[in-house]
């Protein structure tokens, strides 16, 4: 996940140091889940690490913070947003902006609710199309995150970071090494300056030698990255 969003606008700028802290451990946790999703953009779907000292009332520095705590942060970072949403219901960069800070909060339903809006006011956005696959991701729908991510790809056939997302989904969701490895290699062929190559390289090395994976087989974990 670096800068934070791929959708448009970052979210992170003036953050406390408490906010930055919180946002650390996110990172840490959205990593063990897919460390490897790319953000619309380009940049990596976790939040980038940052060096803190402040911590959120009742918790410790070291200490993940609770469901409700990261709750509360989404609700304080989008306040702000949701007054500009009063007189501009349908702006598609606010409701993406909304968007973003619930996805970095992992409160992922909530994200798609507004990037699903964004998308209705602008359907051909790949970046937001993209980070809103993602979530569905991440909460276990991974036949949707597809779906939304070959629809992208319908607008923008060359939208690298969605090709790169719809091979981690075939592989790390549905257990497909052929469909992830033939994604990447139609990744490098349709983006041969791909900023990010070598990894997609490895990824499809890496990919290979779990072939014999039965496409849809479930496993209780990605295969090793």
């Amino acid at each position: 996940m670096a800068t934070v969003h791929g959708s448009n606008q970052s979210t992170n700028s003036g953050w406390t140091s408490t906010q930055a802290y919180v946002f650390a451990i996110i990172c840490l946790l959205i990593g063990v889940l897919a460390g490897y999703f790319l953000r619309g953009s380009g940049t990596s779907a976790q939040a980038p690490v940052a060096t803190a000292t402040g911590a959120p009332a009742g918790m410790t520095e070291g200490q993940q913070p609770t469901p409700e705590q990261m709750r509360r942060m989404a609700e304080k970072q989008a306040e702000p947003l949701l007054a500009q949403l009063k007189s501009n219901p349908n702006n598609p960069a606010l409701l993406a902006q909304i968007g973003n800070v619930y996805y970095d909060t992992q409160q992922f339903k909530d994200a798609i609710e507004y990037y699903d809006r964004s998308l209705k006011a602008d359907p051909k956005n790949p970046n937001v199309r993209t980070d809103m696959g993602t979530a569905f991701f991440y909460l276990g729908d991974a036949d949707r995150a597809i779906s939304e991510f070959e629809k992208t790809l319908t607008y923008d056939a060359k939208h690298g970071q969605t090709m790169f997302n719809l091979g981690m989904v075939k592989w790390q969701g549905k257990g497909d090494a052929k469909g992830a490895v033939e994604t990447w290699e139609r990744l490098l062929k349709e983006v041969p300056d791909y900023p990010d190559r070598a990894n997609v390289e490895q990824l499809i090395a890496r990919a290979k030698q779990h072939s014999n994976i039965k496409p849809g087989t479930k496993t209780e974990k990605p295969a090793n990255m």
